[in-house]
């Protein structure tokens, strides 16, 4: 949720946009982004309620990328617009061919986000250090 489309808007371009991510629905009180409609999208909306938005307690979104680097990109990125961090980039779980690569992040509204990545890491130091 937000209580600022625009400036949420704004944000989620950028963030999404250093990943190749677009802007796939603009309407008066919602937007959504994706890499395209047959795949899962993202929303960020104003309350339908009408009332104000707040992050919820114990919510998350997280969302996966094909890469470590995208999840450090993302997560810097973010960090970047005037996100707050809330865990950088590193294994959360070595366990080889299910490794848990991840970032987390509030965004400008107090959402968190996560990003991650399963899976042993091409060229990271933290997959050479892993796969023991």
């Amino acid at each position: 949720g937000t209580n600022d489309l625009q400036r949420a808007m704004a944000f989620y371009d950028a963030l999404f946009g250093s990943v190749g991510i677009r802007r796939l629905l603009e309407l008066p009180h919602i937007a959504a982004w994706g890499a395209s409609w047959s795949k899962p999208m993202f929303g960020v909306a104003k309350p339908f309620n009408g009332g104000q938005a707040t992050p919820g307690n114990g919510a998350m979104v997280a969302m996966g990328q094909r890469t470590r680097e995208k999840v450090r990109r993302l997560h810097g990125k973010a960090i970047e617009m005037g996100g707050v961090d809330e865990g950088p980039p590193g294994l959360r779980s070595a366990d080889g061919s299910q490794a848990f690569y991840a970032a987390y992040v509030r965004d400008l509204d107090g959402n968190k986000l996560c990003f991650y990545c399963v899976g042993p890491g091409e060229g990271d130091a933290e997959a050479a250090a892993a796969a023991g």
